[in-house]
């Protein structure tokens, strides 16, 4: 098997391993190519904003109970508070919070009937992560495999403006795959089915162990580790699912999506499959998205029976509710820190430092809070490392758009030629300086 198409069918790209393009081996570590990612991860229904921000803007702000998983990486860490959906027209709340989330711009007229306003279809322009795919992809020196990589966990088996936040472009709306399974399948193409997985490692070690003798002990420490990051994925894959934790219910109304108790592990090895992808330079633009908007997902993993839709409708002086809302929140919180802290434990791919200090994390939600259902303070928390964002601090800024901050992170993902994004008259102002 010729090298190229043995490192291929392991999942490697040429990006992610420079000896590639000279064997026998280098002198030493190549010339460093700096790689600039993002991933942006959704939670819906609202957050409890006198747990979620910060008393005081600066880089004196102490965490929030809800925010407070994120210590560890407070140096890395850039809160944004005033940044404000300013998207109308058709649609509900929810309809435009979600599918206007990344996309910045209208609603498409259509016949979809939300729980309040207008009827309205699909987001009307392409989304930031597909916008960066487009332009990352048109360039060679920043090509992957994949472009982008849609990531979901427990996301209803529907298709409406409630679950979907990444489009193409008008009327283009792209699924998150929320199966390890199918993840695992896309990025490698070994999986017959579950009881079945073939190794990819397994595949190949024959040409690993002739590849391997030819590298200089640089090459080789980069390819072992991918080695390791794709036996740990097969390794939990692989392991029985556990039966303690499987909850039976009968089949859930219409519309309300059963949410599997295995949520909380779902999760981790779908971030460690995200991880593993940044990792190989298969992508440098994912989205990672929590169930969907108007979501009825069921907590029990956290002692939580009602649905998190029906919580977040509570008034604020329910304190039963609001506890609970407060351990839903501070959970995603949780699973966020776990994806800012895989990063930081790799280093940097042909650089210094960790994964962390060139990937871009933020995390957002459709609503401000869920019983106003308020466009206002969109929850958005950065963590991680971008030119011209400087973290280690939580800013306040006067009702300013969302799409200048889309545009601001597209810039700093190298989109320099971006000079709008969504609604063009929201621009005006420009990018919002983060630096």
């Amino acid at each position: 098997m010729h090298r190229r198409q043995f490192l291929r069918k392991l999942g490697v790209s040429a990006a992610s391993l420079p000896f590639l393009s000279s064997l026998p081996s280098l002198t030493g570590a190549p010339e460093s190519k700096k790689r600039q990612r993002m991933v942006i991860m959704f939670s819906p229904n609202g957050t409890l904003p006198g747990e979620f921000w910060p008393d005081q803007a600066g880089e004196d702000f102490q965490f929030k109970s809800i925010l407070e998983p994120l210590e560890p990486f407070k140096s890395k860490t850039l809160l944004l508070k005033g940044v404000y959906n300013r998207i109308v027209g058709d649609g509900d709340q929810h309809m435009r919070g979600m599918s206007c989330l990344l996309t910045a711009s209208k609603l498409l007229p259509g016949n979809i009937m939300g729980g309040g306003g207008q009827p309205a279809g699909w987001a009307g322009s392409i989304s930031i992560d597909q916008e960066l795919k487009r332009f990352l992809q048109s360039r060679e020196e920043t090509r992957t495999r994949f472009g982008s990589l849609e990531f979901g966990v427990a996301v209803p088996n529907r298709a409406d403006p409630w679950t979907r936040m990444s489009y193409l472009g008008p009327n283009q709306p792209v699924a998150p795959v929320d199966d390890p399974y199918q993840m695992f399948a896309k990025m490698y193409g070994q999986v017959k089915d579950r009881d079945s997985l073939l190794s990819v490692l397994d595949d190949v070690k024959d040409d690993l162990r002739r590849v391997s003798g030819k590298l200089s002990a640089w090459d080789k420490q980069v390819l072992e580790q991918h080695v390791s990051l794709v036996r740990k994925m097969e390794q939990e894959l692989r392991a029985p699912q556990d039966q303690s934790i499987a909850h039976v219910m009968p089949p859930p109304d219409p519309g309300i999506e059963l949410v599997n108790d295995n949520t909380p592990k779902i999760s981790r090895v779908q971030i460690d499959l995200l991880v593993n992808a940044l990792a190989n330079d298969m992508t440098r633009v994912a989205t990672f998205q929590f169930m969907r908007s108007v979501g009825q997902a069921q907590f029990r993993w956290l002692g939580i029976e009602e649905g998190h839709h029906s919580l977040s409708h509570d008034p604020d002086d329910n304190q039963e509710s609001f506890a609970k809302l407060r351990k839903i929140n501070r959970w995603f919180a949780g699973e966020f820190a776990y994806m800012a802290r895989r990063l930081s434990e790799i280093p940097e791919p042909g650089g210094q430092g960790s994964m962390l200090d060139n990937t871009l994390l933020i995390w957002t939600n459709e609503l401000g809070k869920g019983n106003s259902h308020t466009h206002e303070n969109i929850p958005m928390v950065l963590v991680g490392g971008a030119p011209g964002v400087r973290t280690g601090r939580a800013l306040q800024f006067d009702k300013v758009p969302h799409n200048r901050l889309w545009l601001s992170l597209a810039q700093a993902m190298g989109h320099h030629e971006l000079t709008s994004f969504g609604q063009a008259d929201l621009c005006a102002d420009g990018p919002l300086q983060l630096g």
